[in-house]
């Protein structure tokens, strides 16, 4: 299977053993179901955790609190100021959401990757550097349109996602520039 995945061999190992874990996963795992008992301060003893892998009727102050810290005859009282819960997980579960949210934080990962090193490269190769910049000498003051509509002609012969998002970046820039100028004109005319 992990040949099947090429680069993402680690990832597909990982899924693969959630797969057998989860077919193994019938029965009841001893590290799934617990006892524990809360006991606070009695007497002399300091109050104490207790754990147990135990069964659900055998979760008691009796079962569970393992050596007794108080003797024979203060038992009974002890063990009523303890407080036993049943617990029940599913290590399934965990383990699986783990690789999920591990899985998502890879492509993340790997994205970003190529967002840093992968696209610059491939923006240099189909657009070139003078494409990019374009100075303010490029743009007439009639026509300042002229250098989007060669973008947009380029853009239409190229079906490319990258293309297009690269297209409306220039057209922006371009009436970003152009808003600029008629606003400085109007405050040099308005002063």
């Amino acid at each position: 299977m992990a040949a099947r995945c090429g680069g993402w061999a680690r990832l597909c190992s990982l899924l693969a053993l959630a797969a057998l874990v989860g077919l193994g996963a019938g029965a009841k795992n001893y590290e799934d179901v617990r006892c524990k008992c809360i006991c606070p301060p009695y007497k002399d003893h300091s109050g104490h955790i207790y754990n147990k892998n135990v069964s659900q009727k055998d979760c008691d102050c009796l079962h569970v609190v393992e050596p007794m810290p108080v003797p024979g005859p203060d038992v009974e009282a002890y063990c009523l100021r303890c407080e036993c819960k049943y617990e029940e997980r599913s290590s399934v579960t965990i383990k699986v959401t783990i690789i999920i949210y591990l899985s998502i934080l890879g492509l993340l990962l790997l994205y970003m990757v190529y967002l840093t090193l992968v696209e610059p490269i491939l923006k240099r190769r189909l657009f070139g550097h003078s494409q990019l910049i374009q100075s303010d000498e490029d743009i007439g003051d009639h026509q300042p349109f002229a250098n989007a509509h060669d973008v947009l002609a380029r853009s239409r012969s190229r079906a490319n996602v990258l293309n297009k998002v690269e297209y409306a970046q220039q057209r922006w820039k371009l009436q970003v520039q152009e808003q600029r100028k008629s606003v400085f004109d109007r405050h040099v005319v308005l002063s």
